[in-house]
Protein backbone atom coordinates (compact mmCIF):
# COMPACT_ATOMS: atom_id res chain seq x y z
CA UNK A 1 0.00 0.00 0.00
CA UNK A 2 1.51 3.39 -0.97
CA UNK A 3 2.12 5.81 1.88
CA UNK A 4 3.03 9.48 2.05
CA UNK A 5 0.74 10.30 -0.86
CA UNK A 6 -2.25 12.60 -0.99
CA UNK A 7 -5.35 10.46 -0.53
CA UNK A 8 -7.97 13.13 -1.18
CA UNK A 9 -8.77 16.80 -1.36
CA UNK A 10 -12.10 18.28 -0.26
CA UNK A 11 -13.96 21.07 -2.04
CA UNK A 12 -17.31 22.72 -1.46
CA UNK A 13 -19.10 23.34 -4.77
CA UNK A 14 -22.21 25.17 -5.87
CA UNK A 15 -23.31 22.44 -8.32
CA UNK A 16 -22.42 18.92 -7.16
CA UNK A 17 -23.71 17.18 -10.29
CA UNK A 18 -21.70 19.49 -12.57
CA UNK A 19 -18.52 18.86 -10.54
CA UNK A 20 -19.07 15.08 -10.67
CA UNK A 21 -19.62 15.26 -14.43
CA UNK A 22 -16.45 17.34 -14.86
CA UNK A 23 -14.23 14.91 -12.94
CA UNK A 24 -15.64 11.72 -14.48
CA UNK A 25 -15.37 13.26 -17.96
CA UNK A 26 -11.75 14.26 -17.36
CA UNK A 27 -10.82 10.87 -15.91
CA UNK A 28 -13.25 8.25 -17.28
CA UNK A 29 -11.80 5.53 -15.01
CA UNK A 30 -12.99 7.53 -11.99
CA UNK A 31 -16.42 6.96 -10.50
CA UNK A 32 -18.54 8.09 -7.60
CA UNK A 33 -17.07 5.86 -4.84
CA UNK A 34 -19.64 6.94 -2.30
CA UNK A 35 -21.98 9.74 -1.46
CA UNK A 36 -25.07 10.76 0.32
CA UNK A 37 -26.63 13.51 2.35
CA UNK A 38 -25.66 14.96 5.68
CA UNK A 39 -26.15 17.95 7.90
CA UNK A 40 -23.23 20.36 7.52
CA UNK A 41 -23.24 23.07 10.17
CA UNK A 42 -27.03 23.17 10.27
CA UNK A 43 -27.59 22.90 6.51
CA UNK A 44 -28.52 19.69 4.66
CA UNK A 45 -26.06 19.03 1.81
CA UNK A 46 -25.26 16.30 -0.70
CA UNK A 47 -21.72 14.95 -0.90
CA UNK A 48 -19.76 12.58 -3.12
CA UNK A 49 -16.30 11.02 -3.27
CA UNK A 50 -15.18 10.91 -6.92
CA UNK A 51 -12.07 8.99 -7.90
CA UNK A 52 -10.44 5.58 -7.82
CA UNK A 53 -10.02 3.02 -5.07
CA UNK A 54 -6.81 4.76 -3.89
CA UNK A 55 -7.48 8.50 -4.29
CA UNK A 56 -10.41 10.81 -4.78
CA UNK A 57 -11.82 14.31 -4.62
CA UNK A 58 -14.34 14.79 -1.82
CA UNK A 59 -17.09 17.12 -3.00
CA UNK A 60 -19.64 18.86 -0.82
CA UNK A 61 -22.63 20.50 -2.45
CA UNK A 62 -24.48 23.51 -1.12
CA UNK A 63 -21.71 26.03 -1.72
CA UNK A 64 -22.71 29.67 -1.38
CA UNK A 65 -20.94 32.88 -2.26
CA UNK A 66 -17.87 33.44 -4.36
CA UNK A 67 -14.82 31.18 -4.40
CA UNK A 68 -11.34 32.63 -4.00
CA UNK A 69 -9.75 33.91 -7.19
CA UNK A 70 -6.85 31.62 -8.12
CA UNK A 71 -5.00 34.72 -9.39
CA UNK A 72 -5.45 36.49 -6.07
CA UNK A 73 -3.57 36.47 -2.81
CA UNK A 74 -6.29 35.15 -0.51
CA UNK A 75 -5.29 32.13 1.55
CA UNK A 76 -6.83 28.82 0.59
CA UNK A 77 -6.45 25.96 -1.81
CA UNK A 78 -5.78 27.31 -5.32
CA UNK A 79 -6.09 24.06 -7.31
CA UNK A 80 -5.95 20.28 -7.22
CA UNK A 81 -3.45 18.47 -9.49
CA UNK A 82 -4.34 15.17 -11.17
CA UNK A 83 -1.83 13.05 -13.10
CA UNK A 84 -3.20 11.74 -16.41
CA UNK A 85 -1.75 9.47 -19.10
CA UNK A 86 -2.93 11.51 -22.11
CA UNK A 87 -3.28 15.26 -21.58
CA UNK A 88 -4.56 15.94 -25.11
CA UNK A 89 -7.36 13.40 -24.63
CA UNK A 90 -8.40 15.05 -21.33
CA UNK A 91 -8.50 18.49 -22.97
CA UNK A 92 -10.53 17.10 -25.87
CA UNK A 93 -13.06 15.32 -23.64
CA UNK A 94 -13.57 18.33 -21.39
CA UNK A 95 -13.90 20.84 -24.22
CA UNK A 96 -16.37 18.58 -26.08
CA UNK A 97 -18.39 18.35 -22.85
CA UNK A 98 -18.57 22.16 -22.64
CA UNK A 99 -15.79 22.82 -20.11
CA UNK A 100 -13.52 25.53 -21.54
CA UNK A 101 -9.78 25.35 -20.96
CA UNK A 102 -8.64 28.01 -18.51
CA UNK A 103 -4.94 28.07 -19.42
CA UNK A 104 -1.93 25.94 -20.25
CA UNK A 105 0.56 25.34 -17.46
CA UNK A 106 4.30 25.13 -17.43
CA UNK A 107 6.10 22.92 -19.90
CA UNK A 108 9.33 21.04 -19.48
CA UNK A 109 10.88 18.28 -21.54
CA UNK A 110 9.23 15.75 -19.20
CA UNK A 111 6.02 17.42 -17.94
CA UNK A 112 3.08 19.29 -19.45
CA UNK A 113 0.02 20.63 -17.68
CA UNK A 114 -3.25 22.41 -18.29
CA UNK A 115 -5.78 24.12 -16.02
CA UNK A 116 -9.58 24.00 -16.05
CA UNK A 117 -12.13 25.56 -13.73
CA UNK A 118 -14.89 23.47 -12.16
CA UNK A 119 -17.55 26.11 -12.69
CA UNK A 120 -16.46 29.10 -10.62
CA UNK A 121 -15.74 26.93 -7.59
CA UNK A 122 -12.19 25.62 -7.93
CA UNK A 123 -9.44 24.89 -10.40
CA UNK A 124 -7.98 21.54 -11.51
CA UNK A 125 -4.54 21.10 -13.03
CA UNK A 126 -4.04 18.02 -15.19
CA UNK A 127 -0.42 16.89 -15.48
CA UNK A 128 1.12 14.48 -18.00
CA UNK A 129 4.63 13.17 -17.41
CA UNK A 130 6.84 11.94 -20.25
CA UNK A 131 9.32 10.13 -17.99
CA UNK A 132 9.28 7.58 -15.20
CA UNK A 133 12.56 8.95 -13.81
CA UNK A 134 11.95 10.98 -10.66
CA UNK A 135 14.70 13.51 -11.35
CA UNK A 136 13.22 14.23 -14.79
CA UNK A 137 9.62 14.39 -13.58
CA UNK A 138 10.68 16.86 -10.88
CA UNK A 139 12.88 19.00 -13.13
CA UNK A 140 12.02 22.69 -12.87
CA UNK A 141 13.03 25.55 -15.18
CA UNK A 142 15.84 27.70 -13.78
Amino acid sequence: MPVDCLEHANATVTDLDKAIHFLTTAVPAWRVRGGGQMDWAGKPIRWAHVGSDRCYVALQGGGEGQAIDWRGHEPGLKHVGIVVADLAAVVDRLERAGHPLDHWGGRTAYRNSVYFMVGADFQVEFVEYQSERTEQRNEYPA
